[in-house]
């Protein structure tokens, strides 16, 4: 048996950190050359936070690419719900298919990390649709007008607590 080389091992990022590459350090140890401040409990707790931030993100984006999946899914296959649903609001039975296109590549974008921002904004034009459309016809506020808006809660607070990056940009608070 082989020996991993060191330079395959360190070729893969890890999911939290998109781009900090695996160090084989200890949880709480701090990647080589990293400044370290804090003392070492404070560390623990933030990689602690960070597992538990990074799991809480994984459902939650979980939950969305069910829901956005089973929607495109639908779209797709073209079953009579589907088709009566788009019609009522007004579009014809024709746009099902290339909405459904849409929405798969939307989908993957978001789903492949390096992509997952831009899938982000693409979901986020796409449930702005929805949400006029919702107006246009009077629906309901709350169970239908608004439902985008709770899809795209999924999608930004699962990606924003699975990615650091992301956290960086758009923190809850300002700096101290």
């Amino acid at each position: 048996m082989t020996a991993i080389s060191p330079a395959i091992r360190h070729a893969a990022p890890t999911r939290d950190e998109n781009e900090t590459p695996w160090t084989g350090a200890a949880p709480g140890a701090a990647a080589p050359g990293a400044a370290v401040t804090g003392a070492p409990g404070q560390r623990q707790r933030s990689v602690l936070s960070s597992r538990k931030a990074l799991w809480a993100g994984r459902i939650l984006s979980g939950f969305a690419v069910l829901f956005l999946g089973f929607d495109a899914t639908g779209k797709l296959l073209q079953p009579p719900e589907f088709v009566e649903g788009t019609t009522s609001l007004g579009y014809s039975a024709g746009v099902l298919f290339p909405l459904g296109v849409l929405q798969v590549v939307c989908l993957l974008f978001y789903v492949i990390p390096r992509t997952a921002v831009l899938g982000a904004v693409l979901w986020t034009g796409y449930l702005g649709g929805a949400i006029a459309t919702h107006v246009r016809v009077g629906s309901p506020l709350f169970s239908h007008t608004l439902f985008p808006i709770y899809v795209a809660a999924l999608i930004w607070g699962g990606l924003w607590l699975r990615d650091r990056r992301l956290r960086a940009v758009l923190p809850l608070r300002a700096a101290e």
